[in-house]
Parts: C-alpha cells; structure tokens; sequence
C-alpha cells in the first residue's frame, strides 16, 4: 500500500450554525458541556465557540441566514449517565423534554430534547 500511517482522521467534532452561540452555549451547559474555546466578533457577542464534555464536542457558528428548524437534516445523538436525573433537571429548568422511551436500539431509555435552534436531541442512557 505504502501509505502513511499518519495519512487518516483523528477526531471529528460537528459544527452547527446557529442564530444567537451565546444561547446555545448556555443551553448546552445545562447538558453539563464546558466552553473550551470562543471567539467574539466585533460587533453582536459571540461569533464560534467550542463545548466539551468528556467525549463530547460540539462547535457552534453564527449563521449568515436565518435557522429554520424544519431544514436540518442532522440530529445529536448524546449520552448520559443517568437519563432520569438529567431529564428532571431539564423538566426544573423550563426545557421541553419528552417522556422516556425504550425503543430496540436503546433498551436503557431514551428522550428527546430539541434546543434553541431546533436542533433533535436524542440523548441515550449510557451503560
């Protein structure tokens, strides 16, 4: 073959386009993600961050066009430790999230949550 060994991808983290990063890095510390890195414009607050959580990243970037929910054709798949507690904590913080279900390829539960952009959440129990 005698390709390099190092000629491949070593992570990969999504980028979404937002309409406002400040409220979506502030819904998603309520998923107990960090801001790791930003990057302010010169007018209008934040123009890009980067949220981190153990093994999750996630970018954010201002959009140059309105978001239309029913246009985005991605959805986040996250997990977390413990479902119950998470999806009480979003309940108590006024964030719309559905009822457990239990579907064949989640047999732990499962909920859907979607963020200010309306963006899909599906997060998972981990275990």
């Amino acid at each position: 073959m005698g390709e390099s060994t190092n000629a491949k991808v070593t992570g990969l983290i999504p980028m979404a386009h937002v309409a406002d990063v400040q409220r979506s890095v502030e819904f998603y510390k309520m998923l107990g993600m960090e801001l790791r890195a930003s990057l302010k414009g010169s007018t209008n607050g934040l123009q890009w961050a980067h949220l981190a959580c153990e093994g999750a990243h996630l970018m954010f970037a201002r959009a140059s066009e309105p978001v239309v929910a029913s246009q985005q054709a991605v959805l986040f798949y996250l997990y977390t430790p413990d479902l119950v507690a998470l999806r009480d904590h979003l309940l108590t913080s006024g964030v719309r999230v559905s009822a457990i279900t239990y579907p064949d390829y989640m047999p732990k539960g499962e909920v859907c949550v979607e963020d200010p952009d309306g963006y899909c959440l599906l997060i998972g129990q981990a275990g």
